[in-house]
């Protein structure tokens, strides 16, 4: 179907969408509230689209330090390649103060404008396409777990440093008793109790998506490719909740939403990434042992004590922030991007860690 024939279509349905009851006061306690989709979907009919979501695809954005390190940065769900527009120009900029990086903003495959995959292993052959045999990743959402998998692949040869806002640690079990012990003699700051809280409430009250998605699909599938107002709900609902009081104007949800409404593969594409890596997030593998850097935000879906990060991983580099959530990228561009830097500034155990690129320019006098 043709791009025009997409937006007749999607405003065709717009118009005609059937809007369910919602019990008084409810807010968000039964999800999505029926006055802000209403709102959205109307600010949709109008919205220009095409002058907003020009069609073309971007692979890389380099650096215009001669020593700029490769950096491919990952996305999740329901992200895309647009959450590196805030941290993109970050990076990328070039002074004496902190390292620069060539970025390659990965659209991961069946979302957006990619095509599905064809064989395993893209992302890393995604770099050593580009020319960069040798590089480093930041990755949130599944992307922090796709950029753990390449650090356990492709570590050390390849992938010489890992950065992930979503640092999942493995908990203390009998299998290392003396951590266990630790585990249970040690208490509790008051950010940890908190971050426990917050893992809770995801694992109780926000995680029914998961399981829909890693299990049937195809089911929901067919929902959010048939109904736009459909896909907005499904979607509005985890950029509000699962963010720390973030002001999402309405083009920027629309922005969102229509990456996947009008991407290539469809709105169900997406999804199945949940169902095909679920037995691998089961079983995560060895452990990475390249330096990993990690940046803990109060308001991620997953907020375990650091000391259990630091066990079982070499973390040359952290920080814990005060506010913040899932979408760090989005939320606290320049809190991330500093901690990236950092990681790799001069003084750091992971400067000059990418053979003969340091981020400072060589060829500049500093």
């Amino acid at each position: 179907m043709s791009p025009t024939r997409k937006l007749t279509a999607l405003r065709a349905k717009l118009q005609l969408a059937t809007f369910p009851d919602e019990l008084e006061n409810a807010q968000w306690k039964f999800g999505s509230p029926l006055a802000d989709i209403k709102r959205l979907t109307e600010r949709w009919k109008k919205r220009a689209i095409n002058e907003e979501l020009p069609m073309f695809t971007r692979d890389i954005d380099k650096s215009e330090t001669v020593d700029a390190i490769p950096l491919l940065f990952c996305h999740g769900w329901p992200g895309s390649f647009f959450e590196v527009i805030k941290i993109l120009p970050l990076l990328t900029a070039s002074t004496a103060e902190h390292p620069s990086f060539h970025v390659v903003a990965l659209s991961l495959p069946g979302f957006s404008f990619s095509e599905a995959p064809h064989k395993q292993g893209f992302a890393h052959k995604l770099m050593v396409a580009l020319g960069y045999n040798e590089y480093v990743t930041q990755g949130g959402d599944w992307g922090g777990i796709i950029t753990r998998k390449m650090a356990s692949t492709y570590g050390g040869r390849h992938l010489k440093a890992w950065h992930t806002n979503i640092p999942i640690p493995e908990p203390p079990s009998w299998k290392s008793p003396l951590s266990f012990l630790s585990f249970l003699l040690t208490p509790w700051s008051i950010e940890e109790k908190a971050g426990i809280e917050r893992t809770k409430w995801f694992r109780t009250q926000g995680q029914g998506y998961y399981t829909q998605q890693s299990t049937q699909p195809q089911t929901l599938g067919y929902s959010l490719t048939d109904s736009p107002v459909g896909l907005l709900a499904w979607i509005y609902e985890k950029l509000v909740l699962w963010t720390d009081n973030y002001y999402w104007s309405d083009d920027e949800v629309l922005t969102w939403i229509s990456l996947y409404w009008f991407s290539r593969a469809g709105p169900a594409a997406s999804l199945r990434i949940y169902f095909e890596l679920r037995a691998d997030t089961e079983d995560m593998g060895r452990n990475p042992t390249i330096p990993m850097g990690a940046s803990f935000f109060p308001k991620e879906l997953i907020v375990l004590p650091a000391a259990w990060l630091r066990k079982s991983n070499n973390v040359v580099f952290e920080s814990h922030h005060k506010t913040g959530g899932h979408f760090a990228a989005t939320e606290r561009p320049e809190e991330l991007v500093r901690d990236v830097r950092k990681m790799f500034a001069k003084g750091s155990p992971a400067f000059g860690i990418v053979p003969g690129r340091t981020g400072y320019d060589s060829h500049v006098q500093q």
